[in-house]
C-alpha cells in the first residue's frame, strides 16, 4: 500500500477516534506511532523524539502560561465588575445602555484573557441580573453577552494566535497586529446592531429607572477610571510592547503576568488561596494546550512524511477550482469541525493540513489565520453544541436555553457578515501590520 493511502487511513482513524471520545493527545501519539511505523518503519521513533523536543524548545509557546496567568489574575481582581457598574451609571439614561456597557467591558476583558468560558461567565455574572431587573430583552441580552465573550479568541493578546503563529510560520506579533482591526470591527457590529434594534424598539433596552441611578456624577467618573485605567494600562503596555517590537511575545506576556499580580495585590484581592488556585488553573490549562501541541506536531510530521498532504494539494490545484470557492469549502469544514472540537485540535491538526493548499492558491497566510480565528469564534455561537450557551445558562439560570440559542443565532449572523467583510477587504487585516513594519 502506498504511503499516501496510509496517510488517508490515518486521518480517517483520527476522526473515528475523536468522535468515539478517545483523549485527543494520546490518540494522536498512538496513531502517529502506529501509522508511521507502518509507512516508514523505525524512523518514526526518531521523528517522535525530534518533534517533542522541538516543541519544548519553541520559545514563542512560553507566552502561553504567562498570558493564561495574566487573564486568571485579572479575573480574580474583579476589575471588570467595577468597570461595568460605572459604565452602566454613566450611560444610565440612554436606551440600551447595558448593551453598550457589556460590549465595552467585553472588549477590554477580551484583551486581558483569551479564555472564552471565563469571559462569558464573568459577563453573565456582572450583567445578567441587571438586565433582568431592567427588563431587557432576553434574546438580545444573551446573544450580546455570548458574542462579547467570544472576542477573547480574536482580540490580542490571544492565546490561540500565540499557538497559531508557529503553525503558519508567521510571527505572533504580526498576527496580533492583524487581529486588532477585525476584532474592533466585530465589536462595532455587535454594538451597532444592538443599539439600532433599541432605537427601533425601545422596549428591548429601556433606560435605568430613577432610583437605580447614582446622582453623584463625580463619584461615577472616579469609579469608571479606577476600573478602566489599570487593566487598560496593563494590556496596552504588554500588547503595545509586543506590537511595536520593543519586546518579544514571551517578554510582553511576562510583564503582563507580573503586572496582573501587582494589580490584584493593589486591589487587596490577593491571598494565598487565590494565588495557589490561579497557579493550579494556569498549570492545568497550559499542560492541556502544550501537550496537545506536541502530540499534534508529531502527528502532523508523520502525516506530512507519508506524503498525503502534498498529494491532496496537487490534486485540488489540478482541478482548477476558483480559489475563493475552495477557500469557502475549507472555512465551512473548519466551522463544522468546531462544533464537536475545541479550537486547539483544529489549529494543530486541521490548519497544518490546509496551509499548503492556501499557500498554493496564493492567499496571504496572516489573512488566512485571522479568517480561521473569526470562523472558530463564530462556531462558539452556533447551536446545538455552542458551549457559550451552557456557560451563560449556568450563571443566569433565569434565562431559558432556547431563548439564549435564539439570541446567539442573531450574533452568529453578524459574525458571518464580519467574515465576509474580511474576505472582501483583506486590507482590514493586513493594513496595520504593514504600517507598523514600515512597508
Amino acid at each position: 500500500m502506498s504511503p499516501e493511502i496510509i496517510g488517508g487511513l490515518m486521518i480517517l482513524a483520527m476522526l473515528v477516534g475523536i468522535f468515539i471520545g478517545y483523549p485527543i493527545s494520546f490518540l494522536l501519539i498512538f496513531l502517529g506511532i502506529s501509522f508511521g511505523y507502518w509507512g516508514f518503519g523505525e524512523l518514526v521513533f526518531y521523528q517522535m523524539t525530534l518533534q517533542f523536543y522541538s516543541t519544548m524548545m519553541e520559545q514563542t509557546l512560553t507566552a502561553v502560561p504567562l498570558f493564561v496567568f495574566m487573564g486568571i489574575m485579572m479575573e480574580k481582581a474583579n476589575l471588570m465588575e467595577r468597570l461595568f457598574d460605572s459604565c452602566q451609571q454613566l450611560l444610565a439614561r440612554l436606551r440600551g445602555s447595558l448593551y453598550l456597557a457589556v460590549m465595552f467591558v467585553a472588549t477590554i476583558f477580551a484583551a486581558a484573557t483569551g479564555i472564552v468560558g471565563a469571559s462569558v461567565t464573568i459577563l453573565g455574572i456582572m450583567a445578567g441580573k441587571s438586565m433582568i431587573r431592567s427588563k431587557y430583552d432576553v434574546q438580545m441580552s444573551a446573544g450580546l453577552i455570548a458574542a462579547g465573550g467570544t472576542l477573547g479568541i480574536l482580540i490580542p493578546p490571544s492565546i490561540m494566535l500565540v499557538v497559531m503563529g508557529p503553525i503558519l510560520e508567521v510571527p505572533v506579533t504580526t498576527l496580533f497586529t492583524a487581529a486588532v482591526v477585525p476584532g474592533l470591527l466585530l465589536a462595532t457590529l455587535f454594538t451597532g446592531y444592538a443599539m439600532l434594534r433599541c432605537a427601533i424598539n425601545p422596549s428591548l433596552g429601556p433606560p435605568l429607572e430613577g432610583d437605580a441611578i447614582i446622582d453623584d456624577r463625580r463619584k461615577v467618573w472616579v469609579e469608571f477610571f479606577k476600573g478602566l485605567v489599570p487593566p487598560a494600562a496593563l494590556v496596552l503596555s504588554a500588547l503595545g510592547s509586543i506590537m511595536f517590537g520593543f519586546a518579544t511575545p514571551t517578554e510582553g506576556a511576562a510583564c503582563g503576568a507580573v503586572g496582573s499580580l501587582l494589580l490584584t495585590l493593589a486591589y487587596r484581592k490577593l491571598n494565598y488561596t487565590v494565588f495557589r488556585d490561579s497557579l493550579i488553573k494556569t498549570l492545568q490549562i497550559t499542560v492541556l494546550i502544550l501537550f496537545l501541541v506536541a502530540a499534534s506536531n508529531f502527528f502532523g510530521a508523520v502525516f506530512a512524511r507519508l506524503g498525503t498532504p502534498s498529494a491532496i494539494t496537487e490534486w485540488l490545484i489540478s482541478l482548477e477550482i476558483n480559489p475563493y470557492l475552495l477557500l469557502a469549502v475549507i472555512m465551512i469544514g473548519i466551522f463544522l469541525l468546531a462544533w464537536p472540537l475545541e479550537w486547539v485540535p483544529i489549529i494543530l491538526i486541521v490548519v497544518p493540513f490546509v496551509v499548503p493548499i492556501i499557500d498554493k492558491l496564493g492567499f496571504d497566510l496572516v489573512w488566512f489565520g485571522i479568517l480561521v480565528a473569526v470562523c472558530l469564534q463564530t462556531a462558539w455561537l452556533s447551536p446545538p453544541v455552542a458551549m457559550s450557551a451552557y456557560f451563560l445558562k449556568g450563571v443566569v439560570p433565569e434565562w431559558d436555553l432556547g431563548q439564549i440559542y435564539r439570541g446567539m443565532l442573531q450574533f452568529m449572523g453578524l459574525q458571518l457578515v464580519g467574515l465576509v467583510i474580511i474576505v472582501a477587504f483583506p486590507d482590514l487585516v493586513l493594513w496595520l501590520p504593514r504600517l507598523l513594519e514600515g512597508e
